[in-house]
Parts: structure tokens; C-alpha cells; sequence
């Protein structure tokens, strides 16, 4: 068999063995997430002071949060029950002007003596329709403050329609579907310095005005009264402000003051944590603020891997091809941590020297990345 090939399965059956150990010692098969892949938190709230007064005084923020198939529902019960009220009160209005009980009174409404033909009359003047059978008359004042107010109360609720219809249509999470984050992040030597990094590209044309990406680092933590708490640590990202035209690659630096400086390729499979990132950017089109999220885990995180190079130089434009967006390489990386190679100030020959802690270049493809991928949702499965 082939010596690179035989070094690569070891270390894939290394990886195997401290999963395989992690879960002997209790840590659960499958966790649940602080954060979802597509930026959603499953988090549930009980027992909120004033919970529905909120809801109520802040609601053009609530019917631009809630379902499209409540916030219809919504809108044609306030349609028809508008209908009704006002049909009823027409109807009362004919009723104490005796036109449902005398024909040769002079009404106050054309061919309006029963509550169905009120209905539809304070249909047609709702939705001025104007269908020309029914009308109102100049013998009650009742009826034409009546017909105002209705056609007041209807531009009131078709402005309310169309300005929920245009914020949930440009809502945050509808532009944030086309800018997204790598499936996986990786670790690799960049100018001799271990670093941490993860691609952001966005998918349609149009480019961002401006956008600033953000990093940070949960924990879960257990006390021994059995509560629950999470600690949140911000990680520094070089290059954080971004013109996102092409795709850009973050990077964080394993240094002296990042949480990750002393996890080494072991240990950071046997840590409990979950790196979340946002982008948040003004779209060029709507002028919008907007805001793009996910999370990675400690599985998510491929030590000694790069990401493939997707972008081309041509004639007249720069070409991006998003097939190899989440398509990572193999490349050489001491299989230590940042601390312990600062602390041995490992040289570059010396690092060569040791083949068993590296991660052959040679073999590149995501092949090898999915090989890796297999042994890690195996042993969590």
C-alpha cells in the first residue's frame, strides 16, 4: 500500500478512537445546538411579563414576524369582519328608519332592506366596487358619516396590507438565504502562524454596500446547583470589514488570548463548544440591513486542510466557481497545538521531519475531506 495513503487512514483512525472515547465517557450522542446551520436558535420562552401586551402594542413587528399564512388569515377576517360591523350597522340605520318593513318610505339607502343587502352594500363601498344597484340618499346623515368612516377605515387597513406585504418580502431572512458561510471551517499555517478560517460568499449578482463579520465562542456550562449558563468569548478576525464582490476567506489566528490557542487536533474533538458567525451587511438594492449566521462545532472544524482556490482571473471579469466553495485540500500542519509549537518553536525542517504529524499535500480532493467527514458522523451516530 502506499505510504501516504497508509499515513492518512492513521490518522483518520485516530480521529475514530477519540470519538470512539468521547462518547465511552458519557458525552452525548447528538447535542442540541445553540445555534442552527441556517442562523435559527431553538431557544423557547415561558412565562414573559406582559407577553401578549407586547405583541399587541409592537404590532407591525409582529405581523412582519409571523407566518404568511397567519398574517392572510389575519388580514381578510379584518376585511370581512369590517364588512359585517358596517353592514350591521347600515342595517340598523334601515331598520330605525322603518325601510325594511315600509317600500314607499323614502330611504335611506337604495335597495338596502335586509341584512344581506346591507352586507353587500358595505362590501361594494369598502372595496368600491360600485356595482350601481345599491347607493346612499340625502335623508339620513347617519348613513353618510357611516359611508365615511368606512372608506376612511379601508385606506387605513389596505396601507397597514401593503407595508407588512413589502417588510416581510425584504425581511433580513429572505437576503440572507443567497450570502452564506462554509459548511466547514479549517486549520492551516498562514505566514508560519497556525490560523483558523472559514469562506463567506454571496450567491446572487448584485454586490453589498458593506458588511462586518463577528465570531464568537459558546459554552455550555453546568453548575453544580444544576443550572445552566453560557459563557460567550469574542475571537478577533483579521480583515473583518468586507466588500463582499468575491467571496472572502475569515481568518483568526491561534495566538496568545484565543480560546483556541491550546486545543491541539485531539483535544479539540474532546471540547464542548460551538463557534457562532454573523455577517451583517446593507444590501446594494434596498438599502437594507441585513444579517447572515450559522455555527460551527468542534466537528466542524478540519484540521490541516485549506479550501480549494475558486477564483479565476479572466480577459475581462473575475470568474467564481461556487462548485469547490465547501471543497477543502490537505495540506502540511503540525498536529499540535499553538501553544505547544510556540512554546517548542518548532522550525519548518523540523516540522517537515515529521511525517506521522503531518498532513501530506500530496493528496488533495474531497475525496480525502469526505473520508475525514464519514469518521466524524459515524462515530457521533
Amino acid at each position: 500500500m502506499d505510504p501516504q495513503r497508509e499515513q492518512r487512514i492513521a490518522i483518520d483512525t485516530h480521529h475514530t478512537d477519540v470519538y470512539a472515547a468521547c462518547s465511552q465517557h458519557g458525552k452525548p450522542k447528538r447535542k442540541l445546538r445553540y445555534m442552527q446551520k441556517d442562523g435559527r436558535c431553538p431557544v423557547e420562552f415561558k412565562t414573559i411579563p406582559g407577553e401578549w401586551g407586547g405583541y399587541v402594542t409592537d404590532i407591525f413587528t409582529t405581523l412582519v414576524e409571523i407566518r404568511w399564512r397567519v398574517m392572510f388569515l389575519i388580514f381578510s377576517l379584518s376585511n370581512i369582519l369590517s364588512w359585517l360591523l358596517f353592514g350591521l350597522l347600515y342595517w340598523l340605520t334601515a331598520y330605525v328608519h322603518n325601510d325594511t318593513e315600509d317600500s314607499g318610505n323614502q330611504p335611506c339607502m337604495y335597495n338596502v332592506r335586509s341584512f344581506t343587502a346591507s352586507f353587500l352594500f358595505s362590501m361594494e363601498t369598502q372595496a368600491t366596487i360600485g356595482y350601481g344597484f345599491r347607493g346612499m340618499t340625502e335623508n339620513c346623515l347617519v348613513v353618510i358619516i357611516l359611508v365615511t368612516v368606512q372608506v376612511v377605515s379601508s385606506c387605513f387597513i389596505d396601507t397597514a396590507i401593503i407595508g407588512v406585504i413589502v417588510a416581510k418580502m425584504a425581511s433580513a431572512r429572505k437576503r440572507a438565504q443567497t450570502v452564506g458561510f462554509s459548511k466547514c471551517a479549517v486549520v492551516n499555517l498562514r505566514d508560519g502562524v497556525l490560523c483558523l478560517s472559514w469562506r463567506l460568499g454571496d450567491f446572487r449578482r448584485n454586490h453589498i454596500l458593506e458588511g462586518t463579520a463577528r465570531a464568537q465562542l459558546v459554552r455550555h456550562v453546568k453548575h453544580s446547583s444544576g443550572m445552566f449558563s453560557v459563557y460567550h468569548k469574542d475571537l478577533d478576525i483579521k480583515g473583518r470589514d468586507i466588500v463582499l464582490a468575491t467571496p472572502a476567506t475569515l481568518v483568526h489566528r491561534l495566538e496568545p488570548g484565543s480560546p483556541l490557542y491550546s486545543m491541539g487536533p485531539d483535544s479539540l474533538l474532546e471540547e464542548d463548544f460551538e463557534l457562532v458567525l454573523s455577517f451583517t451587511y446593507t444590501g446594494d438594492s434596498t438599502g437594507i440591513l441585513h444579517q447572515t449566521r450559522t455555527t460551527y462545532t468542534p466537528a466542524d472544524i478540519h484540521w490541516g486542510q485549506r479550501f480549494q482556490d475558486m477564483l479565476r482571473l479572466g480577459v475581462r471579469h473575475y470568474k467564481v466557481d461556487y462548485a469547490v466553495f465547501n471543497q477543502t485540500t490537505w495540506v502540511q500542519v503540525p498536529m499540535v497545538s499553538a501553544e505547544e509549537c510556540d512554546r517548542e518553536k518548532l522550525p519548518n525542517e523540523t516540522i517537515r521531519a515529521q511525517g506521522s504529524l503531518l498532513r501530506n499535500p500530496s493528496e488533495i480532493g474531497q475525496s480525502n475531506a469526505d473520508v475525514t467527514e464519514e469518521v466524524i458522523q459515524e462515530a457521533w451516530l
